[in-house]
């Protein structure tokens, strides 16, 4: 029996099934990821074990049909046949935001999903998209219980003083307030730091460092201050998104005669990596190329990453454990290297060789002997927080 852990976006559709035991939750059986569902897309599967090389192959759409619902059938047909073996208990699907009304993973319903729609415009590169998968895989498989698990509810522990903003309080009693994201990604690493550092339950930074960026502090591995706020333009800037930026700036572009989606584009869309190098939103393109705008957008990033962990640091009293993840968190050593060498103020020592090393999936410590902070390298996996929050949601219900 397993569950089935799916990320929608909007040309992209990531799954993977993932084991029940005894015990919980396995590492996944099988990955997959199906590209090419923008409309009028040529949508391409590919799948396989986890650790072996994947197959890919075409989607077949037919006349009149739409590429996500063409994407659906093929995975259902796999389901039914490579992978007859597996018997799927639920669908688990990540969703940005469960805004004030959901702290904690839930089934869905319809009453869910509209509910869930009025957040689209708080998180509108995401959450479309998320409840997007949600229908279309309720239409598809009928028989299985879909279930959110957000992005938000891990931050349910921060308190009013990290989550009130300075403005009018009839506006944060209808929910204008900060929420945090990333959730389900820093709930997998602070599990993971359990296992691997007795350090990480004091004083704990984890930077999850991506296309979309943010940084989150904790105790006792319970969230107390992260940078994103009511939707996931705040804090750190992103491939394509701004991060922070004084709301004067967007009072001045209003006078300018810029409209709302103009405005919407520009914060999401051509800011960050990709505004600011005018070449690139992938960090890879940017440190290949030779141009100082790039190098000028990589060291921006690398300043707004100390920034907000010396920021953070400080709402917890100091730092005993740093962490980073994701894409550019787990792959990048020139930016760790960088931060780590900023933060010896604080402790911080990376030791070269470890941190160039700090290949795969397995959690790497690349801190230098003597060093009074840990520094770990950490493989993220939201899809196995999903599963585990549907499977101990469904046992609940039962």
């Amino acid at each position: 029996m397993s569950i089935l852990s799916v990320n929608a976006g909007s040309s992209s559709l990531k799954f993977a099934l993932y084991p029940i035991t005894d015990s919980g939750i396995a590492e996944a059986e099988v990955t997959g990821n199906i590209e090419g569902l923008e409309p009028a897309g040529q949508p391409r599967i590919s799948c396989g074990a986890t650790g072996q090389t994947k197959t890919s192959a075409l989607v077949a759409v037919q006349p009149g049909e739409d590429v996500f619902d063409a994407a659906l059938r093929t995975l259902k047909d796999l389901l039914a046949t490579r992978f007859a073996h597996v018997r799927v208990q639920a669908t688990a699907h990540r969703v940005v935001h469960g805004g004030q009304y959901f702290s904690a993973s839930v089934q869905v319903t319809p009453e869910v999903l509209a509910q869930l729609a009025t957040l689209n415009a708080l998180a509108p590169l995401h959450q479309p998209h998320n409840l997007a998968g949600i229908r279309a895989f309720a239409e598809s498989f009928p028989e299985l219980p879909q279930v959110a698990c957000f992005d938000t509810a891990f931050h349910r522990t921060l308190s009013p003083l990290e989550t009130t903003f300075a403005i009018d309080k009839t506006l944060t009693e209808t929910g204008v307030r900060r929420y945090g994201f990333h959730g389900l990604s820093y709930q997998y690493v602070s599990q993971v730091l359990q296992r691997v550092s007795q350090r990480s339950a004091q004083r704990t930074v984890m930077a999850h460092l991506g296309n979309g960026a943010s940084v989150c502090a904790t105790t006792a591995h319970i969230s107390r201050a992260t940078t994103m706020g009511f939707s996931a333009l705040d804090g750190l800037m992103m491939g394509t998104r701004s991060g922070a930026i004084d709301p004067g700036v967007l009072l001045y572009l209003m006078e300018q005669g810029w409209d709302h989606d103009k405005i919407q584009k520009l914060l999401y869309k051509q800011s960050g990596l990709l505004g600011v190098s005018g070449e690139s939103a992938d960090m890879r393109t940017l440190r290949a190329s030779t141009s100082e705008a790039a190098r000028f957008a990589t060291d921006l990033f690398a300043h707004r990453v100390l920034r907000e962990v010396g920021a953070l640091s400080a709402c917890v009293g100091g730092l005993d454990v740093l962490a980073f993840t994701g894409g550019i968190g787990e792959h990048d050593a020139v930016l760790r290297q960088q931060v780590g060498d900023a933060l010896a103020y604080l402790g911080v020592r990376v030791d070269a060789a470890r941190n160039h090393a700090a290949l795969g999936d397995t959690p790497k410590a690349i801190h230098a002997d003597g060093s009074e902070v840990e520094v770990w390298v950490i493989p993220t996996d939201e899809g196995r927080v999903a599963a585990q929050e549907a499977l101990l949601l469904l046992a609940l219900v039962r």
